[in-house]
C-alpha cells in the first residue's frame, strides 16, 4: 500500500501531465502547509480556496512575464500564508483590521510586486 506522500506525489504528477505541465515543479508540502494554515486560521473551507487563489495569482504573474514561475509561486504563497495566519474574522467583519496586520499586508504587497507577482 502506498503512503499518503507517495499518493499525493503520484496524483500531482498525473494532474501536471493532464495539463501539459510535466516540467513544472511543485512543493506538495508547502501547498499542504498553506492549506492547513488557512483551514485553522480562517475556516476549514478556506483551505482549497486559498490554495486555488494563490496558484492562480502565481500563474497569472508568471504567464504575463512579470515573474518566473518559482519566484511568483514563492511570493504569493508567502503572502497567503501570512494573511491566513493573521486573519481575525471578528476584526474583518467589523472592518477594524489590526494596524500591524495592515502594515504587514502593505509590506507583503510591496515584496510580492518586487518579485513580479500581481497583488491586486
Amino acid at each position: 500500500m502506498k503512503s499518503q506522500d507517495e499518493t499525493l506525489e503520484e496524483w500531482s504528477r498525473s494532474l501536471l501531465q493532464a495539463y501539459d505541465l510535466e516540467d513544472v515543479q511543485i512543493d506538495v508540502n508547502a501547498i499542504l502547509s498553506l492549506a492547513g494554515i488557512a483551514a485553522h486560521s480562517v475556516v476549514r473551507p478556506a483551505a482549497p480556496l486559498t490554495t486555488f487563489i494563490a496558484g492562480l495569482a502565481a500563474g497569472l504573474a508568471a504567464g504575463s512575464g512579470r515573474a518566473p514561475d518559482p519566484a511568483a509561486m514563492a511570493a504569493v504563497m508567502d503572502r497567503a500564508r501570512r494573511l491566513a495566519a493573521d486573519y481575525d474574522s471578528d476584526a474583518t467583519a467589523a472592518g477594524t483590521a489590526a494596524p500591524a496586520a495592515a502594515a504587514e499586508s502593505a509590506a507583503d504587497a510591496s515584496a510580492a510586486k518586487s518579485a513580479g507577482a500581481s497583488v491586486e
